[in-house]
């Protein structure tokens, strides 16, 4: 059975994540367009293909059709989804704009285990 909900793999143990999925819950307001899956737990049993330190290493999401998708892709999806960020999705999916979306969400990535060390 297909439900139109988006799955969000996200590290609850990163204070960043936390708080990006804080945003995303508030902003969702229980309409059931995203479904929160914490991948963290050690014991944590990812419902995809896709292993648990690669959820944990780059941000994805689950489309209603199975397919699965990262980076900038991924939060142009979980945003569209929204009430209040909606707006960010064509953005999003304009091609010079993801690209330059996937350069700064790169960089992040490099200057995450800083950022997560100051933020705790």
């Amino acid at each position: 059975m297909m439900t139109n909900a988006v799955t969000v793999y996200f590290d609850g143990a990163c204070p960043l994540c936390r708080k990006e999925i804080a945003l995303l819950r508030r902003m969702e307001k229980g309409r059931g367009r995203l479904v929160f899956e914490d991948v963290a737990p050690p014991d944590a049993t990812p419902s995809c293909a896709i292993d648990r330190q690669r959820l944990l290493a780059r941000f994805h999401v689950r489309l209603p059709d199975g397919e699965m998708v990262e980076g900038a892709r991924a939060f142009t999806e979980a945003w569209s989804r929204v009430r209040g960020l909606g707006w960010l999705a064509p953005v999003g999916r304009f091609a010079p704009t993801r690209r330059l979306l996937d350069g700064v969400y790169a960089v992040f990535l490099k200057v995450r285990p800083t950022l997560q060390r100051l933020a705790a």
